[in-house]
């Protein structure tokens, strides 16, 4: 995959992002080991001298302490985003294509009406992608009872995209390059 992310525009400075080829057979340990090396890398453009990602009992990443990050990746590509100084940072990336159904389900009926065209900019794929950047930031404040990534609504406001849940709001930033949508989502 020849495809060269960058941060989108508008995410806070001091932002790193890493990214790494999976390597065949591309299963799930080659995209564990994948994710690992490019959270590695992002902490060293970052700054940190520890760049250890070992994995909490829930499953989550746990970065070193002063550096909020996450990780996601494709059968092919992982990528890692890391804020110093965050209180939580969520990544996202997608090559599927999101079929109306899945869409019709994830996004509400005011997303759909409200961001994707005519009246919006936004493909499914990226919305998708954007809730669960969300997700991810989102994730770890307590209170939200079940928490579904669906769950989350999207709305825009002076071209900038803001995630929320039970009124806990998350900047979210998108972009698209080439088949893969790539969404940012950080609480500070």
């Amino acid at each position: 995959m020849a495809v060269e992310l960058v941060i989108p525009a508008g995410v806070a400075p001091g932002t790193t992002l890493a990214t790494c080829p999976v390597p065949w057979p591309h299963g799930r340990a080659e995209q564990f080991a994948a994710g690992r090396r490019a959270a590695a890398s992002a902490l060293a453009a970052a700054g940190s001298a520890d760049r250890i990602v070992p994995r909490d009992p829930d499953g989550r990443p746990r970065f070193p302490r002063g550096y909020a990050g996450s990780i996601s990746h494709t059968d092919h590509l992982a990528v890692a985003v890391v804020a110093a100084g965050a209180e939580a940072v969520g990544v996202d990336i997608e090559t599927a294509a999101i079929k109306p159904r899945t869409a019709a389900f994830v996004l509400r009926e005011r997303e759909r009406r409200t961001l994707l065209p005519p009246a919006g900019a936004y493909t499914p794929r990226e919305l998708f992608a954007a809730k669960e950047a969300a997700f991810k930031a989102l994730n770890g404040i307590g209170g939200l009872g079940d928490f579904l990534f669906w769950r989350i609504e999207l709305d825009q406001s002076d071209g900038a995209l803001t995630a929320s849940y039970r009124g806990e709001p998350v900047p979210v930033w998108v972009r698209t390059e080439a088949d893969l949508s790539f969404a940012v989502a950080i609480r500070r």
